[in-house]
């Protein structure tokens, strides 16, 4: 969900973007993975308690997306998120629109493919699903996780701590599970994605435009705080240019 660098700034990868690309559908692939997949071993594991279900999956969500993290970044800066790099395009101030698009693109197709995997590895029935999150608290929800998110990572690129990224980031997505009610998405790929999965971490397809409306919401709203909180001018994830 973030990128690396040293010294508060993140200086260029020389990677061609087709490496980083498939990058960043590996892993955003990965990630949607790892939340569908120990989503269903929750509801196998603990078929009448939804508490130690999410425990469950919120746990392996944290150390794999940590794992992914460190795994990814110097490829591509590991964003595996719509939100991230876009707000990163717009932290430039002189954005490739182009390469972002690119990035999305892969992205989008990662989380899909990730959801499917997951679905063969344990023989669960390809169908979208028909879990409805769309109420005005999970939106409230997703306003919240993803605004938190942009704010830790960029302010975390900001002071030069960009190395804290990767366990900052997991810990905040398992705390965030359990603090918003969204259980905290705060990514329009992963959101797509979970679509193809009728399991525990599956979202309806009627949720998924809300949901993503909110998580722009909350990213423009992590971004306010970012250059009120933290008025510097680089702000650069590797990997988008």
């Amino acid at each position: 969900m973030n990128g690396l660098g040293q010294a508060g700034r993140v200086t260029e990868i020389e990677h061609p973007l087709w490496r980083r690309l498939a990058a960043e559908f590996l892993g955003t692939g990965l990630l949607v993975a790892v939340v569908v997949g120990s989503g269903i071993t929750a509801q196998r594991l603990s078929p009448s308690d939804v508490g130690l279900q999410l425990l469950e999956n919120s746990l392996a969500t944290t150390l794999g997306l940590t794992v992914l993290i460190l795994l990814l970044a110097p490829v591509s800066g590991a964003q595996f998120n719509p939100v991230v790099t876009l707000v990163d395009a717009v932290l430039r101030g002189r954005p490739r629109w182009s390469i972002a698009a690119a990035y999305i693109v892969a992205q989008t197709a990662g989380g899909i493919g990730g959801a499917l995997l997951a679905n063969a590895m344990f023989e669960v029935p390809p169908a979208l699903s028909t879990t409805e999150r769309a109420t005005p608290g999970h939106l409230l929800g997703e306003v919240v996780a993803t605004a938190i998110l942009v704010l830790l990572i960029f302010s975390l690129v900001r002071t030069g701590r960009s190395a804290l990224v990767a366990p900052a980031v997991g810990a905040y997505i398992g705390a965030a599970y359990w603090f918003t009610s969204s259980t905290s998405f705060a990514n329009p790929a992963v959101t797509i994605g979970r679509i193809f999965s009728d399991t525990f971490a599956g979202i309806a397809p009627t949720s998924v435009l809300p949901f993503i409306g909110a998580q722009l919401v909350g990213a423009a709203i992590g971004v306010g705080l970012l250059l009120v909180l933290f008025p510097l001018k680089s702000d650069t994830l590797k990997g988008t240019s």
